[in-house]
């Protein structure tokens, strides 16, 4: 008989049936987290799935059935049978005691992490994909176009599209493009065209390109090419991996996973921690958990972690933005920096997004979440420490969760009080070695950002209505 147990697994067949809306139990304005409902035409059918609707002046379109799961206030949206039967390929995903973690840190605190880097991509961000080109496939879109950031969701899409032979465009954040080129090798084995952004495809990126021709880019600017490309496809559509409800929806496919492995274990989280870009992370881990905290009056915490380079919650401001540079897009109401807001060209990619979910950010402002920010050394310190003692290399993301697990574990010992912590590693660091490397070596670097570059980002918002939130 096992002394210790390591994994806490499930069957295929506990694969769930249905993704988790928050939206059931989120008591805010519906305006506060939802954007303007794109009109039906007159082409529409009676479920919305052989059609699109245009959303405003984006001209990118999003499938019916798709988004009236994401807005919607049933509690539990049904998964498509050919959407779980491709999860099915890799999920459940394992649930795994940090036994060695624990030991090295001396802590009464009992820690696991969700591993979601074990699929083809590497990372949680084939949850959504897989979903999406569904979706959009059953709507006749021939070609998704995307943005991405260190390029996980864009191999993520470019594989999820291959799977269905669909199209696939990606403009990829020019530092993440140099930083990680074998993510761009990954997307064009799966037959995506991948352009580094700013690029000189585009209007937006050509004007960009003049005034810096050496930028490392952003997400933001990548979305604003992504969705002026799509614009020009006969029958194409802009999708996105993070911030959008439906996102987030797909993504709790992870928490609900990871509420039965707890149970299993006979335990329950203190809290639960997940890295945040735009909040697809650390929402599929943390939002069924909020609901399992509402039904039972449990006092788990939930922290998103963000880095100092791109401190939207923690330093940003609570008010309407647009999603992509151009300021193409609707706004929503969320934690940003300001849609013009470039962050340094930190490792984790993922990570440099201006502005937080409306979900998220509703949770936030309403003090039902916490957050935190570190800096890039200290946050590759944890993650050398966690592949040392567990032996798997975390992708820079999710490094931030492992360095707040940390943290979380330290201070149980200082307490000496017995903690249950839950964090997500959301993908793996096998095609981040490169900045592994240059921690080893010491040349890397933190990133500090000035007050006044986040006062002239956020001084270009528009005035709107008057914002609540934070100070």
């Amino acid at each position: 008989m096992r002394a210790v147990r390591n994994q806490y697994l499930l069957d295929e067949d506990d694969v769930p049936t249905h993704w988790y809306n928050i939206l059931a139990d989120l008591d805010v304005p519906a305006s506060d987290v939802r954007r303007a409902r794109p009109a039906a035409g007159p082409d529409a059918d009676a479920t919305g799935d052989a059609r699109t609707a245009d959303r405003g002046s984006t001209g990118a379109n999003i499938p019916l059935s798709m988004y009236r799961g994401s807005v919607g206030t049933e509690r539990h949206v049904k998964i498509p049978d050919p959407v779980r039967a491709q999860y099915q390929r890799w999920r459940p995903t394992p649930l795994i005691r940090a036994h060695r973690l624990e030991q090295a840190l001396d802590t009464p605190a009992h820690i696991y992490y969700k591993y979601e880097g074990a699929n083809a991509s590497g990372s949680h961000k084939l949850n959504s994909a897989l979903a999406q080109a569904h979706y959009y496939k059953k709507a006749g879109v021939q070609e998704i176009t995307t943005g991405t950031g260190a390029g996980q969701w864009g191999t993520a899409l470019s594989m999820a599209c291959h799977a269905l032979d669909l199209a696939c465009t990606v403009f990829m954040v020019n530092c993440s493009y140099r930083q990680k080129p074998y993510r761009r090798v990954l997307m064009e084995l799966n037959g995506a065209r991948v352009i580094p952004s700013p690029s000189g495809t585009t209007e937006a990126g050509r004007a960009l390109l003049a005034a810096s021709p050496d930028g490392d880019g952003s997400v933001a600017i990548a979305n604003a090419e992504a969705l002026e490309h799509a614009r020009t496809v006969t029958r194409g559509a802009f999708s996105v991996g993070s911030g959008e409800n439906h996102v987030l929806l797909h993504q709790t496919v992870i928490g609900e996973e990871a509420l039965l492995q707890m149970e299993l274990a006979g335990e329950f989280p203190d809290v639960v921690i997940g890295a945040m870009g735009a909040g697809s992370n650390f929402a599929g881990l943390a939002f069924p958990f909020h609901r399992e905290k509402l039904r039972t009056g449990a006092g788990t915490r939930l922290v998103a972690v963000e880095p100092e380079a791109c401190p939207k919650m923690t330093r940003g401001r609570y008010a309407w933005d647009y999603n992509d540079f151009s300021g193409t897009t609707p706004m929503t109401k969320m934690y940003t920096l300001g849609h013009t807001f470039v962050a340094p060209g930190v490792h984790a990619g993922g990570l440099r997004y201006h502005g937080a979910a409306p979900l998220v950010s509703a949770l936030y402002d309403r003090g039902l979440m916490e957050a935190v920010a570190y800096g890039q050394k200290e946050v590759f310190e944890a993650g050398a420490f966690f592949a040392r003692t567990e032996n798997l290399i975390p992708a820079p993301e999710s490094a931030h969760a492992v360095k707040c697990a940390v943290d979380e574990a330290v201070r149980a010992r200082e307490e000496n009080r017995a903690r249950v912590i839950l964090f997500n590693v959301s993908g793996h660091g096998l095609l981040d070695l490169s900045a592994y490397d240059q921690y080893l070596a010491g040349t890397l670097e933190d990133h500090v950002v000035s007050d006044g570059h986040i006062a002239a980002s956020l001084a270009g918002l528009p005035a709107l209505d008057p914002v609540g939130g934070r100070p």
